[in-house]
């Protein structure tokens, strides 16, 4: 019994891993180098993330700057940025990519929030999915003779405590993203 609940508790945290890194990548009017973590350049015929072929920093709020370790990397790290969703044109001056992020306007924050909205569902709909797989395992056990009538409701109730409080922890995280969304 105490197997089906630590298991269903590391899913369910993996979970809001997994939420945590999809809302990272959520651009919400300042500048922020987790916008970059999916993008992948080839380095030497390895997909390689930009954060590991050169430093990216913030200098300012709505500006990101990449200094690649090796410059002759600048062109396909460029191509690679503007194929990718993020919608930023990159420049740059032979040394160092500056990414301008522009004011986000109060339709593109609408937009967003509902993207937010979106994976805090599909974690919703994750954490309850790990519920009802512990609750079958639990049945099956019941079944089996190997846990009483009692033991079984005790564990149901413990396992819908753990979605209870993973889906508060979701609701936060997605209340907090919207609050720094539609902040000018």
């Amino acid at each position: 019994m105490k197997e089906v609940y630590n298991e269903a508790s590391v899913k369910m945290g993996k979970t809001l891993q997994v939420l945590k890194s999809d809302l990272a990548g959520i651009r919400a009017g300042r500048a922020n180098p987790h916008i970059l973590d999916k993008i992948k350049v080839d380095y030497y015929g390895t997909p390689t993330p930009i954060n590991q072929i050169g430093n990216i920093s913030s200098p300012e709020p709505r500006l990101l700057v990449i200094s690649l370790w090796e410059p002759k990397m600048i062109p396909a790290v460029e191509k690679e940025i503007m194929k990718s969703d993020i919608g930023i044109t990159p420049t740059n001056d032979g040394k160092v990519i500056r990414l301008v992020f522009p004011e986000l306007t109060e339709e593109r924050r609408k937009e967003l929030v509902k993207v937010v909205n979106k994976y805090g569902e599909e974690a919703k709909i994750a954490i309850r999915s790990i519920r009802r797989e512990a609750n079958e395992v639990l049945k099956k056990m019941k079944k089996n003779s190997e846990i009483t009538e009692d033991e079984l409701k005790s564990s149901e109730n413990e396992i819908q405590a753990l979605t209870d409080e993973h889906v508060k922890k979701v609701d936060a995280m997605v209340k907090e993203k919207e609050k720094e969304i539609m902040e000018f």
